[in-house]
């Protein structure tokens, strides 16, 4: 078997893709599917992280444009996070993966610490790492929490897992007029304003030259697909 293009890989989730079609909490079919697509990519010997949204739960963004403090809101969806990244944890070590989770925000009873050197050394073993809790700061989102581990850690890309086939000019299922892009400078991403990460996430990814890969994560195997160097989904990187 070929070696995967890949070797240290950092999926990012959505929390909306653990609610499958019902788009809320977390639906067990969805959440076993993933933990199946994860199993194969470690069983090809790549070290994979996640980072994982909490929007399936709550989302602190709405919260305090709804008059909730900011930061109370932030708090609550990291809370949201680990509510998800346990859940992810169970699901992963069912299909026997071995996983631990690490939190920004201090729980000892749930979870480990973050510790950088301690991540890199599981992901030496071949544990899957989930960070939880974001940065543990408020006003920075998961996106921005996934470009820094991902840089922390050493990995070679970001893999972020959507309901969509990759970035479109426009909205596809409002518009069908909406194009896919195959390739994406950093640059084009924050000239447009395209729905790939937040701009600070993108920014970090900038400055270090980590490629971004958005991929449809809800088809079978595509996981497995995009870590062996397939051009599935839309590429984000330096521009030419």
């Amino acid at each position: 078997m070929a070696e995967p293009y890949y070797k240290r890989v950092l999926l990012k989730l959505s929390g909306e893709a653990l609610g499958g079609d019902q788009g809320y909490g977390i639906d067990p079919n969805t959440i076993t599917a993933i933990a199946r697509e994860v199993k194969q990519v470690v069983e090809l010997g790549v070290e994979l992280c996640l980072v994982i949204g909490g929007g399936n739960i709550f989302r602190g963004v709405a919260a305090s444009s709804k008059g909730m403090d900011r930061a109370s809101a932030d708090y609550m969806g990291m809370l949201a996070t680990m509510i998800n990244s346990l859940a992810m944890q169970d699901a992963l070590e069912k299909v026997g993966v071995d996983t631990r989770v690490q939190s920004a925000i201090a729980m000892a009873e749930v979870a480990e610490p973050y510790i950088r050197r301690r991540a890199i050394r599981h992901l030496e073993k071949g544990r899957v790492v989930i960070f939880g809790a974001g940065t543990g700061n408020p006003y920075f989102t998961t996106d921005t929490a996934a470009s820094l581990r991902a840089m922390e850690i050493g990995a070679d890309v970001i893999l972020k897992g959507t309901k969509v086939d990759g970035v479109y000019s426009a909205d596809p299922a409002k518009d069908k007029n909406a194009t896919k892009y195959g390739t994406l400078s950093y640059l084009e991403v924050l000239r447009k304003g395209l729905q790939v990460m937040d701009a600070t996430a993108i920014s970090l990814c900038m400055d270090n030259s980590l490629p971004i890969i958005v991929f449809d994560v809800t088809t079978d195997g595509n996981v497995v697909r995009v870590v062996n160097g397939e051009p599935i989904g839309t590429l984000v990187k330096e521009g030419e």
